[in-house]
């Protein structure tokens, strides 16, 4: 064996074990997290694990020019944000006091860059932290239908069992008609989600007021138990109070965030975003 053999050998073994030792380190610090997951979402367990195990392990040792060259596999970074948000939010879903509303706001714009605010102009929603369910696609100008609403045949075939609200949503069509449907009422329409304004403090007395602030206002839905993240509007009211359920989302958004109705409900966080230049695209954050 050459010697130049006999070191790159010598230096692939020392990198294992440094890299080793610093995945127990790892994994010993997020030992809370970790656990939280897989009691509350055992579904994300190993596919977490498995993240937070390739965070400090290569996959590839090379010489290139004669230097040691290490690739590493692309390491989920949402896990992280699980990790820090498993000691601000409680275990049981209720409403989080103003302190709390300010630490995880803040986190959550540290994280993603963006401005969010559980109150904008002395207006908030009656939560922030609530369970979602399954929503149907709105109809977005009038006419539209099954055969209209979806743009390629893929989303027709993953989306179209969710169904067509028979009604308008809080405000009205997305568009007049569907020569006037553009882009953005496309993606206003994908990515809703329906909440309950009309529990939002002090509605009563300010509901034209609160009816155009709410439209169409963005926000910024994370699934804690997994670090998914969308950016979505409000583009209906409800649920209902009755039903047990905090907000709705569109068949898109449930898609994303991994979150399903009936008995593998879940919660989510979800606050607004401050985006006045309108800069930050609808959809799902990488």
């Amino acid at each position: 064996m050459s010697k130049k053999g006999f070191s790159y050998k010598k230096l692939h073994k020392k990198w294992l074990e440094i890299h080793k030792r610093q995945q127990e380190k790892f994994l010993e610090k997020h030992k809370s997290a970790l656990e939280h997951i897989s009691k509350n979402s055992k579904q994300y367990a190993l596919s977490a694990v498995g993240g937070l195990m390739l965070l400090t392990t290569p996959i590839n040792l090379q010489l290139e020019d004669g230097r040691p060259k290490v690739e590493y596999e692309k390491v989920n970074k949402h896990l992280f944000l699980v990790a820090d948000l498993e000691s601000l939010i409680p275990d049981e879903v209720r409403d989080l006091s103003d302190d709390e509303n300010e630490k995880i706001s803040k986190k959550l714009s540290e994280f993603y860059d963006m401005d969010i605010k559980y109150e904008v102009d002395n207006k908030r929603l009656n939560k922030t932290l609530g369970y979602i369910g399954a929503e149907q696609h709105l109809m977005r100008y009038p006419g539209d239908s099954q055969a209209t609403h979806f743009q390629t045949a893929e989303e027709a075939s993953e989306f179209m069992s969710s169904g067509l609200a028979p009604g308008r949503g809080a405000w009205g069509y997305f568009a007049n008609s569907q020569s006037a449907l553009i882009q953005q009422d496309i993606e206003r329409e994908k990515y809703y989600i329906a909440v309950q304004t009309f529990l939002a403090p002090d509605y009563l007395n300010r509901v034209g007021e609160y009816r155009d602030f709410f439209k169409y206002r963005k926000m910024l839905l994370v699934n804690p138990h997994n670090g998914r993240a969308i950016v979505v509007v409000i583009g209906d009211a409800g649920p209902a109070k009755w039903t047990g359920k905090h907000l709705g989302g569109s068949p898109e958004v449930m898609k994303h965030l991994v979150r399903y109705d009936g008995g593998m409900k879940g919660p989510v966080l979800y606050y607004f975003i401050n985006d006045p230049d309108n800069k930050i695209p609808l959809g799902p954050v990488e």
